[in-house]
């Protein structure tokens, strides 16, 4: 049964430790025409300084990286909806990670407010006959930020595209979903394979409890080479990828109106913040009256 709560919880999917809230839609249910689902969410990556690596190393400073994203999806017909994705960043390059082990220091302390890479994309329903199957391109423009003296970077200096496909059932108390795909960036940053699904079940009248897995391999066919200071910080470097797990929960206050909360974390990873990811977010949906 696809109900109404079904399609809201489909309508976003929280990722790990390195991509936070950037991947809602990732879903193969699809709005009605005419209707809107928006969401405004944070997401934190809170003092770390450890990233993964061969081998692993640490960062110069201690970095916490916070995200206020704005996310909205809008039906065209019933089979078609039309995405939307702003990431506001607020980074903050602290105190050194090491200082009684530091001899010479690359990176300034500094806060970065700014835009990370904003990003629209469509959704098409090709399948619906209990499982349904979704071919989804996505377009991140290179909307982000470098500061060469701290090190910040606020999302990948490139432009992405990213096709998939999404699949997925739900029943009356349960659904499970799965995606895989891929993703390319321009400036000589490495594509990405991706796969990764969740499942989620209904624990009281208004909760829902979710988990999910996420993977990422870097195709290693880009020449992209980030400044040290920036590779010191561990944003949005080359070669980024990561084995990733976590848990989420979903308070639905009204049909229409809810909460999120929830974390993510990596097994294991590449180029990517040893750190949970903790993510806060609120969802409204305007359904169309005719």
């Amino acid at each position: 049964m696809r109900n109404q709560s079904l399609r809201i919880l489909a309508a976003f999917f929280i990722i790990s430790s390195v991509l936070s809230f950037s991947a809602y839609s990732q879903s193969p249910w699809t709005q009605k025409k005419g209707e809107f689902y928006t969401q405004f969410g944070f997401s934190t990556l809170p003092n770390y300084t450890g990233v993964f690596g061969d081998p692993d190393y640490n960062t110069e400073r201690k970095i916490t990286d916070n995200t206020f994203q704005l996310y909205g999806e809008y039906g065209i017909s019933d089979k078609t909806t039309l995405t939307l994705n702003v990431p506001f960043k607020n980074i903050s390059s602290g105190d050194l990670s090491r200082p009684d082990e530091t001899e010479i220091i690359l990176t300034e302390s500094k806060d970065i407010n700014a835009l990370g890479n904003v990003d629209i994309g469509v959704k098409q329903n090709f399948y619906d006959n209990k499982w349904l199957i979704t071919g989804q391109l996505n377009i991140e423009f290179n909307s982000s930020t470098y500061d060469e003296i701290s090190g910040i970077r606020t999302g990948y200096d490139a432009f992405t595209f990213t096709p998939q496909v999404n699949a997925g059932r739900g029943f009356d108390k349960f659904y499970v979903q799965a995606f895989t795909g891929f993703t390319i960036r321009t400036n000589d940053y490495s594509s990405n394979f991706k796969i990764g699904g969740e499942a989620g079940t209904k624990i009281l009248n208004r909760i829902w409890i979710i988990g999910f897995l996420d993977f990422v391999v870097s195709l290693e066919n880009g020449d992209f080479v980030a400044p040290l200071e920036n590779i010191l910080t561990g944003l949005y470097i080359n070669d980024q990828e990561y084995t990733a797990y976590g848990l989420k929960a979903i308070g639905e206050i009204t049909p229409d109106f809810g909460v999120i909360a929830g974390f993510g974390g990596a097994f294991s990873g590449n180029n990517v913040a040893k750190q949970a990811a903790y993510n806060f977010g609120v969802y409204y949906k305007i359904r169309n009256k005719n």
